[in-house]
């Protein structure tokens, strides 16, 4: 099929005896409780790579690094950053086009049905049998966070211009409240996370945007939101 072999881990005694060295509640599902189980896999897999010659492969893509929507020094972490400048949007696309047209039927059927499963980290426990952490409930929809980071760093236009054109291209998707409240969440997250971009690993650059610290993009880590959010307020 596609090449690749599964290997499971279990994690749940590690990171219980992680948790019971921090005194850490387990039913407390705070930021501790999720993001103890995203840096126990990322040093797994940093740990595999010496016994197998291998390196980790990043899966975090432009979009979530543009929103900071990764653990520190969890999985915002590897020996490369493969989708480092690809969007989310586009990693949909590209996979959805593999699997109606290149792949046989068994991956087609796998590839179409993790596509078909809701974006998360699944770091808290399921609800009656759903995941019951859904990211664009969270963050907001991708398809409108990828359009804002288009028009923000390839562009450079202004907050009002970003929404004006987000109201134009989405007028039939999202009202324009939807709109505004996603793009503040656009800017603020964008802002507050640019130190995990400072330190990222190396990544190819594809297409016409990056924040890469070591290509294009150069922001210091305490830049401030607040003329933004003002100019777009206004």
């Amino acid at each position: 099929m596609l090449g690749v072999t599964l290997r499971k881990i279990d994690i749940t005694r590690s990171v219980r005896s992680h948790f019971r060295d921090l005194g850490q509640d387990e039913n407390d599902h705070n930021v501790l409780f999720e993001n103890a189980q995203a840096r126990e896999r990322t040093q797994i897999l940093m740990d595999i790579c010496h016994q197998t010659d291998g390196f980790v492969v990043g899966t975090g893509d432009l979009s979530e690094l543009a929103l900071g929507w990764a653990t520190y020094n969890g999985d915002h972490m590897s020996m490369y950053g493969v989708n480092a400048s690809v969007p989310k949007t586009l990693v949909r696309y590209l996979v959805r086009y593999y699997a109606d047209y290149l792949a046989d039927k068994q991956v087609s059927e796998i590839l179409s049905d993790i596509l078909n499963t809701p974006v998360s980290p699944e770091l808290l426990p399921a609800a009656e049998g759903k995941i019951s952490q859904l990211t664009e409930n969270i963050i907001g929809p991708y398809e409108l966070h990828d359009f804002f980071l288009y028009y923000f760093i390839r562009h450079g236009f202004s907050p009002e211009k970003v929404a004006w054109l987000a109201n134009y291209a989405f007028k039939d998707t999202y009202s324009a409240d939807e709109i505004q409240k996603w793009l503040k969440v656009f800017i603020k997250r964008f802002f507050n996370n640019q130190f995990k971009r400072s330190c990222l690993p190396d990544g190819p650059k594809v297409g016409s945007v990056s924040l890469s610290p070591r290509g294009d993009w150069r922001m210091p880590s305490d830049a401030s939101f607040k003329i933004w959010i003002d100019s777009l307020d206004r």
